[in-house]
Parts: structure tokens; sequence; C-alpha cells
């Protein structure tokens, strides 16, 4: 047995639920006589919406079919060996449910060099390698391609990416090493490092051959037989792959240095992947690569056993499988069918929404307003940025058409839902302005529409209290900018009937929303978060501390922003406004800043200075700031606001506001953009003792995967 098959034996019992990927040698003639192949299939037996993983014993297949097709070469009796895998899918890489059960760093090791010894002996076959991307490849999946002699990739591959750095690993089996040294380190960091931090950011199959990891590209249609045609040609010497040459002087260092910035606006240093990919990528400039996989080795090993890459896989979990089962969802069977939308107000909101209800649903939509010009003006934005998707090839201009013909004004309301079957209304957050407005739909929408309001903290009960029929009142809010963030919190108000709510659910699944389902309690979730959070900071700064040490209190979490950044961003006015709302409901934990007061009052809508390139807090907006002459530190204000947080998840959880501590997490994430790597933020509160401090217990049940036992 030979060491690596020894290796991976070893590894297999550390992974007792892997799915086992198998893989399948057969042999063909290519065309024109070019010669004896053998094609190597990866399967793992499912069908297509369970993608092919790598762990030790699919390893461990791969490599005895390598062993076989190697022998093959040695004896001359073929000429190439190619990989490809299942429909629809290549491979996605590393059997991470595994990988998070591992317990010491040479395990984590071991299961590095084993990909390693495996996926390298793709370059040392004694012939040509081909890979043949036909359906979505990622991490290792992308990697053992690389280690092949040429690639084709299918032009209709919907997803290829590295997105280790996103979950807290770097790209462990050859990607950190091999990619800059194909395609040059600017294309390697943009691929490794910005697209993973971009919200773990695909490529598409003409993107792939763009970059240059693909040689050439072919239809899925015939994928196969094209790519066997074009191994065929380049075996007989009749079609020479010509690459570029790459660049090793200042402009790889460049690269890596811009890798380096990039990384600091996302993770500000909080979450070590990036930057140890970073530190790969920048060594691999010698052309090294022995040295450069064993620098993958070691970052794997490391990381893996880091607390980052549990919340990063508990975090994928939330999007990729809670997301898609709202927990309390009613059965689906009960959900009416939408075949046509109003919406009330025609301003940037709701336009944002009309726009989004037409491209998802393809139903009609109508805005209504108070007046012509308002309602005029917003139809018109939804027009022009269905031509603009359009200009940038998103659309083509029949279809752009017909969408536009779909978004429509009125300004009789009678006339705009008489038969709307799900009418939103994005007013003046204001409870009388709400009441009115619910008021007048009741009169003039059929018995059956369901009534949303995008209110963002007021009471959806409250709202419908006065109604004939409260049961098809829910809770709809959507968060700014509508088309980026995922997150939709669906309110069950107190007599919100199952068939409303179902519905609801149905709408969101159709618009491609991240629905959680959330009691009718005040500023719901993200936003009394948020408000707590932000309350606590706000606070120290009345109190006397500087506003430069409290806006950096939070930078070692890795927050998208700092805390004023966000409060600039949601709005000084929102922001106040929703601050009051809490107060009046919870006066002994939110406080409203005076700070903040005097700050609206003065019309200030920012509190940085953009025109100096790099922003800076506005001397106009802080002398309006009047503190005391309590100065905390930094270490001081992150304490304070952590406990804060602490504290409200616990309430939150006892009140039921949602059904478990992995629903706040997920509102977070993809609500507020919350990192990966700190998992929302329970497993945070839990792994660094703060939620025991706080409430003397944890937040999440023990077991999960975010939160290591070791």
């Amino acid at each position: 047995m030979s060491n690596t098959a020894e290796l991976l034996k070893g590894a297999a019992e550390l992974f007792p639920d892997e799915v086992v990927t198998s893989a399948h040698v057969r042999h063909l003639d290519l065309p024109q006589g070019a010669g004896r192949f053998a094609l190597i299939t990866v399967d793992n037996g499912l069908d297509h919406t369970k993608p092919t993983t790598f762990g030790p014993q699919s390893l461990a297949n791969l490599n005895e079919a390598l062993d076989v097709v190697e022998e093959e070469a040695r004896r001359g009796e073929i000429v190439g060996v190619g990989l490809t895998g299942k429909p629809f899918i290549f491979a996605v890489g590393a059997d991470l449910k595994g990988v998070a059960l591992l317990r010491e760093r040479e395990q984590a090791l071991a299961i590095g060099r084993g990909g390693h010894e495996v996926f390298k002996r793709f370059s040392s076959l004694g012939v040509p390698s081909f890979a043949y991307y036909n359906g979505a490849a990622m991490g290792g999946g992308v990697e053992v391609g690389l280690h092949c002699t040429y690639r084709t990739v299918t032009r209709q591959l919907p997803a290829f990416a590295l997105p280790e750095v996103f979950l807290g690993l770097v790209p462990g089996w050859g990607g950190c090493g091999l990619l800059p040294n194909l395609i040059g380190a600017e294309r390697a960091v943009r691929v490794i490092i910005e697209n993973a931090l971009n919200q773990n950011r695909m490529l598409k199959g003409p993107q792939v051959h763009e970059l240059g990891i693909a040689d050439a590209i072919f239809d899925a249609a015939d994928f196969l037989e094209q790519s066997l045609i074009w191994t065929s040609a380049v075996l007989r010497g009749e079609l020479e792959v010509e690459r570029p040459a790459i660049d090793r002087g200042e402009a790889w260092d460049a690269a890596v240095q811009r890798g380096r910035e990039f990384a600091d606006s996302k993770v500000h240093g909080a979450a070590p992947a990036a930057y140890r990919a970073l530190d790969i990528i920048s060594a691999a400039k010698s052309g090294d690569l022995r040295a450069a996989f064993a620098a993958e080795d070691e970052a794997l090993a490391d990381l893996i056993m880091g607390e980052e890459l549990r919340s990063g896989i508990y975090s994928f979990n939330l999007v990729q499988r809670r997301a898609k089962r709202p927990v309390g969802a009613p059965d689906k069977s009960l959900a009416r069918p939408v075949t046509k939308v109003g919406i009330v107000g025609a301003g940037l909101m709701a336009s944002q929404l009309a726009l989004l209800f037409a491209r998802r649903l393809r139903v009609p939509v109508v805005l209504t307003d108070i007046d012509r010009e308002r309602v005029d003006k917003g139809v018109g934005w939804v027009h022009e940025q269905i031509d603009m998707l359009h200009l940038k090839g998103r659309l083509d201009k029949d279809g752009a058409n017909r969408l536009k013909g779909l978004v429509t004004g009125e300004l009789d309301k009678a006339a705009a839902f008489s038969d709307a079957d799900f009418v939103i209304e994005a007013v003046f957050e204001e409870m009388g302005v709400k009441q009115q407005v619910f008021a007048e739909l009741e009169a003039v929408v059929p018995e059956h529409a369901v009534l949303a309001t995008n209110t963002s903290s007021l009471s959806v009960s409250e709202m419908a209290s006065q109604l004939k029929h409260p049961e098809r009142v829910v809770g709809f809010h959507f968060f700014n900018p509508v088309a980026v963030l995922p997150l939709l919190e669906i309110v069950r108000a107190e007599r919100t009937d199952d068939a409303s709510l179902a519905t609801a659910f149905a709408v969101a699944k159709q618009l491609k929303k991240t629905a959680v389902l959330v009691k009718d309690a005040p500023a719901f979730v993200v936003n009394r978060v948020l408000t707590r959070f932000m309350g606590e900071v706000l606070g120290a700064i009345d109190e006397g501390t500087p506003a430069e040490t409290a806006d950096r209190a939070l930078a070692p979490l890795g927050l998208p922003m700092s805390p004023i950044q966000l409060l600039e961003l949601v709005g000084p006015a929102v922001a106040h406004h929703v601050a009051g709302t809490l107060h009046d409901a919870f006066p002994e934990r939110f406080g409203v800043s005076p700070n903040l007061d005097r700050v609206v009052k003065a019309g200030k809508r920012a509190f940085y200075r953009h025109d100096s390139g790099t922003p800076e807090l506005d001397p106009e907006v802080m002398a309006l700031f009047e503190t005391g002459d309590t100065v905390l530190t930094e270490e001081q204000v992150r304490e304070r606001a952590l406990n804060a947080i602490a504290e409200e998840i616990g309430l939150m959880l006892d009140e039921g506001v949602v059904a478990e501590a992995q629903d706040i997490d997920l509102c977070l994430i993809t609500g507020a953009g919350w990192p990966f790597h700190l998992g929302g933020i329970t497993p945070y509160l839990d792994r660094t003792g703060v939620s025991e401090r706080v409430l003397g217990r944890r937040l999440l049940p023990t077991g999960e995967a975010s939160v290591p036992t070791f």
C-alpha cells in the first residue's frame, strides 16, 4: 500500500458519515486516430442536487483510479487522461461536514496532505491530463482541474469559485500556488480573495475562459464530445495552447498588496484566512510549487482548528439549508396564487419593490401615491432600471419591453387594486398614516387579497386592529438595498391567518428572498439588535468617550462597517425613529441619544465628510455633540456593546421573537451583512464567554458546529 493510500485510510476513520464519491475509469478511442484515452468520471451516485465532494474515502477512490491510468500510461497503452463529473456537477471540493469534526491538528494536516498527494498526480502521469469542467466546480473541484495539463469549460457552467476564504479556509489543495502561476497574481487575487469576500461571488463559464483558467469553452449540449475533439487536436499537435507570460515582478507584489487592502476593507484583520492565502500567493511568485503546497497544508491545519471555520460552516449551513426551509412557515399548500401586485407609495423603496416584484413574479405591478408627479417618477425610475438591465445584456429588448409593460401607476386605489392579490404599503413610518392606508385598501381590494406592510419597527397587530379582516395582514419587511440584501422578515401579527402567512412565504420564495418568521415585537430582529448595539456606542459618546474611539471599538470583530458608518447608511432620522419606538417599548434598555436628536433636528444626513478621499467625521456634525466627562477605552466600549447584544438576544429568545438563536444569526447575516466568520453573532458570544457571563447560559444548543469543544 502506498504512503498516500495509508494516509487516506487513516483519515477515513474520522469521516464516518462521508458521502463517498466513486471514480470510474473508461476507455475510448479519440477522434482522428489520436489514440486510446482514459476518462475518469467522479460521481457520488446521487442526483444533481447533491454535489460531489471529496472526503478521505473519495480521495482514496480517485487515487486508485490514478493507479490504473498511471500504469497504463507507463506501458504506453494510453495517450492521455481526462477528468469529468456527473451531469451538471464537476465537483465542489472537500467534505466540510467531516472537516468540522476534526479535533487534532495532525488530523487536519493529514487531510491537506492527502488531497495534495492525490491531486498532484495529474501533473505527473507521464501523459497529458485534461479537466473537463462540465458543471458546477468549487473549492477542491476547481483545484483538481488546476493540477491537470489542460482544461475545458462548458459555456453554461453556472457556478465556479474558490470559496474557501469566505468560509475561513484557504484554497488548500493547490489553488493558492497553482492559480497565480497559471493566470497571474492579479487575476488570482480577484478569484481567491475579492470574489470570496464579496459574499462568495461565483464565476460563469465564459468568465472562467476569459480569465485563462480554461483553455477552451464549448456549449453544454455536446460539451464532452467537443472537448474530446479538442483534446485530439491538442495531442496530435494540430492545436497549440498558448498562455500569456506571467509577470513575476512588481505587478505580482502590487496584486498581493491590493488583496491585503481589500481584505482589510472587508474583515479588518479580524479573520485570518484571507491573509494566509495572500501570504502563500506572495511566496508562489518564485514558482516553487512544492513549497506552496507545503504552506497550504500548514495553513489548512491551522485554520481547520480555528474558530472562524466553525462559524463559517455554521453560517454556510444557515444560508444554504435553514434559509430554504423557514421554521414555522405554514404548509405551502395553503398559499393562494398571486397574479397582480399593488404597491402603496412610489418613493425609492416602493420603486425598488416594484422592480423586484415585476422581475421575479412576472405579474402586473401597479404603484399609487398622492399625486401624479410622484407616481410618474416612481414608474419612470423602474423603467430606467429595466433599460439599464437591457444595456448590461441581462435582458433582451423584448424582455425589457414586456417587463416595463408590467409596471404601471395609478392615482385611484380602487382602479389600481380591485383585482390585486397582494398589496404592500411602503409609506411614511407613522402608525396613523399606515392605519389610514389599510382602511382605504380594505374597502377596495378583493376578499382574498393579502395586505402587507414594509414597516421596520411598528406593530403590525396595531396596524391591523381597526380592520374588519385583520387576519389577512402580514409584515413583509425588506432591507435596503432591496436588490442586494436577501433577508425578508415576515411578521405574523396577533390575528394573521395561516393562508395569508403561507401566501407571504410563497411570494418570498418567488422573490428569491431569505424569509424568516418573526413575532410581532418592536423592531422585529435586525433593527432591534442593531439599535441596541448602536445605542450603546452612542451612549458612550454621549457620556464623554471620543467619537473616534467609540467608532473603532468594534473593529476587532470584522463587521462590515463601523457603528457610525452604519448609522449614516441607515440615516440619522430613521435610526432616531426606530430608537424612539424601542425606547417606548423598553425604556430601561433603549435610550434616545440627545446628540442624535440634535443631528436630526439640524437636518444632517451624514456623519462623515467624503470629499477628501478618506472619509473622516464631519466637524460640523461633531460640533452638535454635547458630551459628559466619562471616557471609556475601545475595549470598554466593545465589552459594553457585546454585553448589551447578548442580553437583547437572550430576551428576544425568551419572548419567542424567533424560533431559535439560529434565526437571529440568519437575519444578521442576510439582512445586515454581518460576517460569516462570526457566525452572525451568537457563536461568537458563546465561544468568547459573553453569553454565559451576561445570561448564565449559552445561546446556541451544545454541539453546534460553530462552537469548538477543544
